[in-house]
């Protein structure tokens, strides 16, 4: 990304407001490793190894969801990722044309609590990956204090890079290049050491549980959703829809379906891969010690680059909700709520995967309804009104009624509930989760993003008013 007034230097200080076309300089083909390191997490072997224990795939049906779950969820990321070069705002700044300014802290809230918890759960998995290196390097074994200073640590050192900005975090995916060399050795190692007589002979799993298996590796994709447009906002308004869509599912795809393979095949080996107390540590048990270590520290910062960008957004995602300071400021408050909520995680949880798994079920729902509000309205809407946006008083054009859009909002809130009456987790089963196809193949976020996205599209709504022409600005000059 080429530098402007807004990114020069270490420190990125530009927030919600909308950047000036001058500035959008960004090109595509740099959201490529955004999206590589968006899914580097040996959470994904984990959830590679459930297909096969918990839902009892076999290896043919794991490679379906593998292909499948990102095409699906990545396919909608770069979908709504347009909405960033339409309108060079973040995300949930744009969201603000749907659902009016009041109208849109409803959805803005609940997404912001639910990065809570997808920020607790990936500090939790670089704690365990510290904890795992110091007793296969040192001997050191996990105790109290020490799971509460490595998780202190991994989330300072997130903090500090999403503060940074997006100059920070675009510089740290140039790692994930390693990582991908490392996982190719991975592969190799296990090839060569895997007993593929047990692959292959593992009985095939139910239809159901292919779909619902889809559903969850896809539920990591989904909420990357709503971010989209805070990384595709520097791009010019010109650049190619089709190469925001294609780098978003070139980007998941190379690591989600390598992955999630190794973890099927792991499971064979090692069937409790799936219900261990944490998801790091069988890697010390399976792969030996001069590919583990390595490959152990490059997930890490794998893991805090998904944090990061994860806090990035939510720094975005706080102000639209009126928290009035700086970006980096309001990272801050996600950087303590994971820290308090990891730490109960890793003290008090008896199964990291169950309560992961059953987190994911829920999160897929929270992030849906709004998918499905915001998507429908990018079939009509083509770009956005940078002041309008950034008024939060009466006079903005996106006030609608009071403050509300009531067609998103009751499209919201009836496909939020209606996707929520479908869906089963540990924590929560609606009440028609049962005897339906809906319920029976996990399939209530679908549930959410349709439901909501076509009342949307049928409710009337106010018209769309194009964005008054901005002033002619003088080019910036720059040494030579």
């Amino acid at each position: 990304m080429s530098k402007t007034a807004e990114t020069e230097g270490a420190l990125e200080t530009r927030g919600i407001e909308q950047v000036p076309d001058h500035e959008r300089t960004a090109r595509t083909r740099e959201l490529f490793p955004t999206w590589v390191g968006a899914n580097i997490s040996v959470l994904l072997l984990t959830m590679g190894a459930s297909l096969v224990v918990a839902y009892r795939l076999n290896i043919w049906q794991a490679l379906v969801v593998a292909v499948v779950a990102p095409v699906v969820s990545y396919g909608l990321v770069g979908l709504i990722g347009i909405a960033g070069k339409r309108g060079g705002a973040p995300g949930m700044a744009l969201s603000r044309a749907v659902f009016g300014q009041r109208g849109n802290l409803l959805p803005g809230s609940l997404i912001w609590v639910a990065r809570w918890g997808w920020e607790t759960i990936n500090a939790v998995t670089g704690a365990y990956a510290m904890l795992t290196i110091l007793d296969i390097v040192f001997g050191i074994g996990a105790n109290g204090v020490l799971d509460m200073v490595t998780l202190l640590a991994f989330v300072v050192a997130t903090f500090a890079i999403s503060g940074l900005g997006i100059g920070a975090v675009q510089k740290c995916n140039k790692s994930t290049y390693l990582f991908g060399a490392f996982s190719v050795l991975v592969l190799v190692y296990l090839a060569v050491n895997t007993d593929w007589s047990k692959v292959l002979d593992h009985s095939a799993g139910s239809t159901a549980a292919v779909i619902t298996g889809i559903g969850m590796i896809a539920a990591g994709g989904v909420s990357w959703i709503p971010s989209a447009p805070d990384f595709t906002r520097y791009l010019p308004r010109t650049a190619s829809s089709k190469a925001i869509v294609g780098t978003a599912l070139g980007g998941a795809g190379v690591v989600v379906l390598p992955m999630v393979l190794m973890g099927a095949v792991m499971a064979v080996s090692t069937p409790d891969l799936a219900s261990a107390s944490d998801p790091v540590s069988f890697l010390g048990e399976i792969l030996p010690t001069w590919i583990a270590v390595p490959y152990l520290l490059i997930a890490l910062i794998g893991m805090l680059l998904i944090n990061a960008m994860s806090m990035y957004s939510a720094g975005f995602t706080a102000q639209t909700l009126g928290i009035k300071v700086p970006r980096h400021w309001a990272v801050s408050v996600n950087a303590l709520i994971s820290l308090v909520f990891g730490g109960v995680l890793m003290l008090v949880a008896t199964s990291f995967m169950g309560s992961f798994i059953a987190f994911l079920s829920l999160l897929a729902v929270a992030f849906s309804a709004w998918v499905g509000v915001f998507g429908a309205d990018m079939l009509r809407r083509t770009s956005y009104d940078g002041e309008a946006m950034a008024d939060t008083t009466r006079t903005s054009a996106y006030w609608y009624r009071g403050g509300f859009s009531p067609a998103a909002v009751t499209a919201w809130a009836v496909g939020l509930v209606a996707g929520l009456l479908f869906t089963t987790s540990d924590w929560f089963t609606g009440p028609l989760a049962a005897n339906n196809v809906i319920g029976e193949y996990g399939l209530g976020w679908v549930a959410t993003i349709a439901i909501s996205g076509l009342l949307y599209l049928a409710l009337p709504k106010p018209a769309v008013t194009a964005p008054a022409p901005a002033p002619t600005e003088e080019p910036e000059l720059t040494g030579v």
